[in-house]
């Protein structure tokens, strides 16, 4: 059995993550890593003990759904409640970041952003990214790494 890539082993977690979203316009998953550790993880859902879009619908404003907190958001946000720094990590998130994440992401001191699919990537994000040296990778989920699991080990 040939082992996945770390890229797709993070990726994989984000994917993981995203089933938890409680929003039903779009479910995202992000995991932070530092040296190839899982330092958090988060997806998109809104505040804790709060309504969530699957039980009242999304609380859209401007075309946005206000009442989640992005995946990305919730990572960070995990880092800072439970004092874990961010400082020279790396992000793995199912779709690229918003701008307001883009914001966050940068200010929080991660060095790379690892997205899986493009979602209205907005060029004033990549221009930010760019300009605060972050390194954006796509890296799409090899769906084949799953394969490994369900039938191509031994019982």
């Amino acid at each position: 059995m040939e082992r996945m890539t770390w890229d797709q082993y993070f990726m994989a977690q984000s994917h993981l993550l995203a089933l938890r979203s409680t929003c039903t316009r779009l479910a995202v998953g992000a995991t932070i890593v530092r040296d190839k550790r899982i330092i958090a993880g988060g997806y998109n859902g809104s505040i804790a003990g709060g309504a969530h879009c699957i039980d009242e619908g999304c609380y859209v404003i401007d075309g946005h759904c206000v009442r989640t907190i992005h995946a990305e958001m919730n990572a960070i946000l995990q880092c800072a409640k439970f004092g874990v720094p961010t400082e020279g990590a790396e992000m793995y998130v199912t779709h690229f970041p918003c701008l307001h994440c883009c914001k966050a992401i940068i200010q929080s001191g991660i060095r790379a952003v690892y997205y899986a699919q493009d979602y209205k990537n907005h060029p004033y994000a990549l221009e930010l990214f760019a300009q605060a040296g972050v390194r954006l990778v796509q890296v799409p989920l090899k769906m084949d790494v799953f394969a490994q699991l369900s039938g191509g080990g031994e019982t």
